[in-house]
């Protein structure tokens, strides 16, 4: 599903004529239809990012979704989430909003998470504001205890 969407954003033809990529392309579809809609602007897909000496890792996609810096990720499901479900996406995205903020001077406002499943339910959790900055407070909360308990 993550190679039909990222070619997409590329503009790079692709197609998977086996099982998986039959059940993954209509899924990836919906989200390019329904999830991408609000984007006006792509700023990179699969953006590796850090925070020098912290932490790595790679985002989905990097853009301007409803006029707002976003990190979105992109998730296939088995069967619909609820929200309490799905807290380390959230925290995920703070992280990669840090890094992409400190090493790129940007101002990531907003996370996205867009969710399909194999029967095309679609979901899409969104968080900014007070919640962002909470969430990013959360993540550093863990990346510190993550280092207190590997103190060598």
């Amino acid at each position: 599903m993550h190679k039909f969407i990222e070619n997409h954003i590329t503009g790079i033809g692709y197609d998977d004529l086996t099982e998986i990529g039959a059940q993954a392309k209509p899924m990836a579809q919906k989200i390019i239809d329904t999830g991408l809609a609000p984007v006006t602007e792509y700023y990179g897909s699969e953006v590796t990012l850090h925070y020098p000496g912290l932490y790595a890792g790679s985002t989905d996609l990097v853009c301007l979704h409803n006029g707002k810096e976003t990190i979105v990720d992109f998730k296939q499901a088995n069967r619909p989430k609820r929200e309490e479900w799905i807290g380390d996406y959230f925290l995920q995205i703070s992280a990669y909003a840090m890094a992409h903020d400190h090493i790129h001077k940007s101002n990531i406002e907003q996370g996205v998470i867009l969710i399909c499943t194999p029967d095309l339910y679609f979901q899409e959790f969104k968080f900014d504001g007070d919640e962002m900055r909470q969430y990013r407070h959360k993540f550093l909360e863990r990346l510190s205890q993550y280092y207190v308990q590997n103190k060598a």
